[in-house]
Formats: C-alpha cells, sequence, structure tokens
C-alpha cells in the first residue's frame, strides 16, 4: 500500500521514522535524516495528500485526526485506510477503511513494528468471523450482488444462520486460526434455502430466488483455451467469447487467463484482447498440445499447426482441470473453457 505517516511532536516523529511510508514531519523537528517536512496546519497537508495514498497513519491524537478527516470522507470504496497511533506508541488504532481499505491488517503490522496494542473494532474481526466485504479477495476473488453486503454482514456478525456454499475456487478462503464459527454451515445451493443469508462461491450466472439475501463471490477459477486465425481483432474476440461464456451460463468475472498456442503469442489482436480485460496469456508448443487427450481433433489445425487442437488442449493443460465448454467456432477462432481444478 502507498502510505503516508504523519507526525507533529517530538516522540512522533522518532515513531515515523520506525515505519514504512512516505514521512511527513513538522519542521519543527527536521534532522539529517530524509523526510518531507512540513510547516503548514495538518488539515492543510491532508487536503494535499489525500487523494494520492491508499493509507494515512497519523502519530496524532484520534480526535485531532477525525476532526482532520472529516470533510474529505466519501465511502469505504475510496477512502484509503487511515490509522492513529499515540505519542507513546502504546496503540495503534484503526479508523477507517478497516476492511474494504486494509486499515485493519495495516494496523497490526505498525502494532508489531512498534511493539504497540493493535485496535480493531470491525464487528467481524473482533468476532473472528467471515468478513463478508473482502472474503477472498487475496486470492483474487470479486463480488456480486453487493447491495446485499450490508444485510448479509449483519447476519453474519449476529450469529445467525447462514450458508456457505462453495461450487468452486480455493479451499484456503478460511485465514483465521479460530474454527469456523458454528452459525455458518458448508452445505449445498439445494440445502440452503432455510439460511437467513447466503455466501455463494461459483463461476455459474444463475436466477434464484436465493439471490436475494446472498453475496455472490466470483473465484479465478475458468480458463479460455483460444486458437485463432491471423488478422483476428479484439471486438471479434471479446464478442465471441462473452456470447459464449452467457450461453453456457458462466461468468466472465471468473476468467483466470487465456492459453493458447505459441505461434498464437504475438498475434495483436489476442494481446490487445488480454491487456483489455488483464487476463494473462499463457503459450504452449505444439508438443506440449499434442500431449493433450481432447475430445474434438482436427486434421486441418495439425496440418498447419502441428497439433490436433489449440483450444481445447490449451484449457486443459492450464487448468489443470476439466472441460467444461467444447471446441466453439466462428469462421476465424475457436474457443474452448476449462474449469481450474483445485486440491
Amino acid at each position: 500500500m502507498k502510505t503516508a505517516v504523519i507526525a507533529i511532536t517530538k516522540h512522533g516523529q522518532a515513531i515515523a521514522r520506525k515505519l514504512e511510508g512516505d514521512r511527513y514531519i513538522s519542521a519543527k523537528f527536521r534532522t539529517e535524516e530524509p523526510a518531507r517536512y512540513f510547516d503548514k496546519p495538518i488539515k492543510e497537508l491532508t487536503a494535499e495528500i489525500w487523494p494520492h495514498y491508499e493509507a494515512l497513519v497519523y502519530v496524532v491524537s484520534l480526535g485531532a485526526v477525525v476532526r482532520t478527516i472529516a470533510p474529505y470522507l466519501k465511502d469505504k470504496h475510496v477512502d484509503p485506510a487511515v490509522i492513529v497511533v499515540d505519542d507513546k506508541a502504546q496503540y495503534a488504532i484503526s479508523v477507517l477503511s478497516g476492511h474494504v481499505g486494509g486499515a485493519n491488517e495495516l494496523t497490526e503490522k505498525i502494532a508489531g513494528v512498534l511493539g504497540a496494542q493493535a485496535l480493531i473494532t470491525t464487528a467481524s474481526d473482533v468476532g473472528k468471523t467471515i468478513p463478508v466485504d473482502i472474503l477472498g479477495r487475496e486470492l483474487g476473488w470479486t463480488t456480486e450482488q453487493n447491495e446485499n453486503i450490508t444485510k448479509v454482514s449483519a447476519a453474519v456478525v449476529n450469529e445467525e444462520p447462514i450458508a456457505f456454499v462453495q461450487e468452486t475456487g480455493e479451499k484456503t478462503w478460511w485465514k483465521r486460526e479460530t474454527p469456523l464459527p458454528k452459525n455458518i454451515r458448508i452445505t449445498t445451493l439445494a440445502d440452503a434455502k432455510d439460511s437467513k443469508a447466503v455466501l455463494l462461491v461459483t463461476d455459474r450466472l444463475m436466477e434464484d430466488p436465493i439471490l436475494e439475501r446472498a453475496v455472490v463471490y466470483r473465484p479465478k477459477s475458468l480458463v479460455l483455451g483460444i486458437g485463432c486465425d491471423r488478422g483476428i481483432t479484439c471486438a471479434q474476440l471479446d464478442e465471441f467469447v462473452q456470447g459464449t461464456l452467457r450461453e453456457h451460463r458462466l461468468s466472465f468475472k471468473s476468467v483466470r487467463n487465456v492459453a493458447t498456442v505459441d505461434v498464437k503469442e504475438d498475434e495483436v489482436g489476442l494481446q490487445e484482447f488480454c491487456r483489455k480485460h488483464q487476463l494473462g496469456l499463457v503459450c504452449y508448443t505444439s508438443d506440449q498440445l499434442r500431449e493433450i487427450n481432447a475430445p474434438n481433433p482436427s486434421a486441418t489445425v495439425e496440418k498447419y499447426v502441428g497439433t490436433p487442437g489449440v483450444s481445447e488442449p490449451a484449457a486443459m493443460l492450464s487448468s489443470g482441470g476439466d472441460l467444461i465448454v467444447p471446441k466453439q467456432k466462428t469462421p476465424m477462432m475457436t474457443l474452448a473453457v476449462a474449469r481450474v481444478r483445485y486440491a
């Protein structure tokens, strides 16, 4: 996280020098050590740096910080993390954007560096339960049904019956040392009907009344295997991929990467498609693809590329899993989709 550390006292500047980040220290305590010294009110400094950092650490009293940052607050999705450290480094306090902004995690780290006590008041952290808004974020999961996050979070921390339904994705999502709370039951979608709320991890598109009380998590569980002719455009790829995924009721948000044969590595349209959607491009040799027993081989592809198939074996090889959409064709491309196999 891009972090600013702000200090305005003699003890504060000594504390600030122990922490990582850009140090903003009152000019009264200038030394030969590198820092960004300021001689303006802290409110003016905050106005200048607020938009440019992911986290602000104030070695300043909590009340003063609250009054300082109040004019700039919008919501947890855009506000930086704010942490307060007292002038003797006894406490590190998570003040703002605890989950989404990462303040809670940074607070724990700062407390460890300073030998301070971390003060975190977020209910899910205090209760050692699931943080609904950021579950799986470090694994690359994204969320849908975000309008339900607040009410589902309330159900989780109030220990109401919660169904956790995982159809795909990493199994390592539970990060706490304590056991999963008893009110959270790992089950199937069919058996989740009586739960107060549902946490659903899936790459499938679905229409179900249960979504009205669910938060949906999209793991990066799909691999696109693509074969294409020279000159294919990003727009052509986009249209066919998006349409095929919709037809097979799969979420584009769960696409992890694209896989193809190495002779297509420099295909401009394919590169543009991957850049547009921030997808990695994995390339295999014809010999590697030939080793995969794909269900729909092509003599034409073997003649020109040296392997009986590209899209299916590339998707299967990259995912390590099962083909869930067999080869689909247009005059200029083939597409297959495989689901990642998780241990």
